[in-house]
């Protein structure tokens, strides 16, 4: 399961090996200065559903794990059948301008990367 961390005035969102086949690249890096904001999501797959040109792996409900080319945003997701709840991270100035990452405990993901953002 993809996992975002804080490192080095970074944010970071690792994948699994199956991950990067699936998503059709590899780990994300973004500086914590370009984030904007950082939501819980109570359905991440629904979050994830945008509208728009995707690449990597999709098979609603089930796995999503794809860049996704929406009118309004380019989006990365990261999001599993075990983990349907979730954060959405949006960025300014950065390669992609959202990342949807399913997580065991989004709250906490939320916590650490607002503290480090101070």
């Amino acid at each position: 399961m993809a996992h975002v961390t804080v490192e080095d005035g970074e944010l970071q969102l690792h994948l699994t090996g199956m991950e990067r086949l699936e998503g059709v690249r590899g780990d994300l890096r973004a500086p914590l200065s370009a984030v904007v904001a950082v939501e819980v999501v109570e359905d991440a797959h629904g979050a994830a559903d945008e509208i728009g040109v995707k690449v990597g792996t999709r098979i609603p409900g089930v796995v999503e794990v794809a860049t996704v080319y929406a009118p309004r945003a380019k989006l990365f997701v990261a999001v599993h059948r075990d983990t349907p709840r979730g954060v959405r991270i949006r960025f300014t100035g950065s390669e992609v301008d959202e990342w949807v990452v399913g997580c065991a405990d989004p709250e906490a993901t939320q916590t650490t990367i607002e503290q480090a953002r101070r």
